[in-house]
């Protein structure tokens, strides 16, 4: 997902930035991976601050952004890491395979770590989805011209829309949005069986297989805009419309809102417009600042997380889920996991709210990291799925 270009490599042009590598791309995936880590590992489940939550149906919240702008920046990232093709695809598209299958199984991996139970293993996954829409944006950016791309992203939103409020459910009788009754959450229970989807949802996956032709979406709409980037235009027109093309794309999700609800779980179509024009926005202002006008201070550390973004997401998945193996006994001969044993002792007593203390676990996760990817960006150790 990120180009071969070096990382340190930023045009000295204060006016014109050179396509080959974006800085403000690394800061944004960088930010957005941080702010992924840090919803996933807080001190306590129990006391989570509700922007740090997902919605519970419809509707949004911050940490519902969290996703869909990783996969906006997949898609922005693919313009740059294939747009200079020689013609010699048949070895990229073998390239885009491997890597496609790596990410999936890496996801794979985490969810059958530590039972390796294959019977009740849940196939998909966030990496999975990463590494379904990867493959399906590479493969069409390979093959179609942009103008195709723009009618493939309005073909799948428009598509499942229809659908997903059209077609009659089997088993059910009508169309509907409800959480386990509409076509998508058939669809998972049909292909995968509820013993391979998401536990806590029992028979549907927010990550299944048929609302992840809208999350493809999500990418092409990254690629449509890494390729508006790439472009010759000058700086200043090309801000000016990603930030007018943001708005308006921000203001359809709203609009189709009314609809076709906002929901993650359903990545309907509204959610991707939401999702992606405000990650347009979010990308539009980082390309200013850091591009165009070299606002550098304290980016470094984000830019760390961004070229090891894979990396980071794995291992922090992994890493508390070996630490919960460790168990240590307490003085009332109770057994505790040895995070949470770390949370309880030199965490929460320091905080009277435990929504603090929960925040406070998690940011102390994330400053931990900062320090080991700051210590390989700087030795420049990036690590490629």
């Amino acid at each position: 997902m990120q180009s071969s270009v070096s990382t340190r490599s930023v045009s000295t042009q204060r006016t014109e930035v050179s396509p080959a590598r974006l800085l403000s791309l690394d800061f944004f995936r960088g930010l957005t991976v941080a702010a992924m880590v840090t919803v996933n590992n807080p001190g306590d489940w129990g006391h989570i601050y509700a922007p740090l939550e997902h919605a519970p149906w419809n509707g949004w919240t911050p940490t519902d952004l969290i996703f869909p702008f990783f996969l906006f920046i997949v898609g922005v990232s693919v313009t740059f890491a294939l747009g200079r093709t020689d013609g010699a695809e048949k070895g990229v598209i073998g390239k885009i395979v491997k890597r496609s299958v790596t990410l999936f199984l890496l996801g794979l991996f985490l969810n059958f770590f530590p039972k390796f139970d294959i019977s009740i293993v849940r196939i998909p996954g966030v990496l999975q989805r990463i590494a379904l829409v990867y493959l399906a944006c590479s493969l069409i950016f390979l093959k179609t011209t942009p103008r195709q791309q723009a009618y493939i992203f309005c073909g799948l939103l428009v598509g499942y829309w229809l659908s997903m409020t059209v077609i009659p459910v089997p088993g059910v009788g009508y169309a509907n949005l409800e959480p386990e009754t509409n076509l998508a959450a058939w669809f998972d229970r049909t292909i995968l069986t509820p013993a391979h989807v998401y536990k806590p949802a029992k028979v549907w996956d927010p990550e299944g297989l048929f609302s992840t032709l809208p999350a493809i979406g999500t990418g092409l709409l990254g690629m449509l805009t890494g390729t508006w980037l790439r472009s010759d235009r000058s700086a200043a027109e090309k801000v000016a419309w990603l930030f007018a093309a943001g708005c308006l794309t921000t203001l359809g999700g709203l609009v189709w809102d009314g609809f076709f609800p906002i929901n993650k779980a359903l990545w309907t179509s509204s959610y991707v417009l939401l999702a992606g024009g405000l990650a347009m926005l979010g990308l539009a202002l980082c390309y200013w600042l850091i591009d165009v006008q070299h606002y550098k201070r304290g980016i470094l550390p984000f830019v760390a997380f961004g070229v090891n973004a894979i990396t980071v997401f794995f291992l922090s998945g992994l890493i508390p889920r070996i630490m919960n193996l460790i168990h240590i006994t307490q003085p009332d001969g109770t057994e505790l996991g040895s995070k949470e044993y770390l949370y309880r002792t030199f965490i929460a007593p320091f905080f009277t709210e435990p929504k603090n203390a929960s925040l406070a676990g998690a940011l102390t996760f994330v400053l931990i990291w900062f320090g080991i990817l700051w210590w390989m960006y700087r030795k420049n150790v990036i690590i490629k799925v």
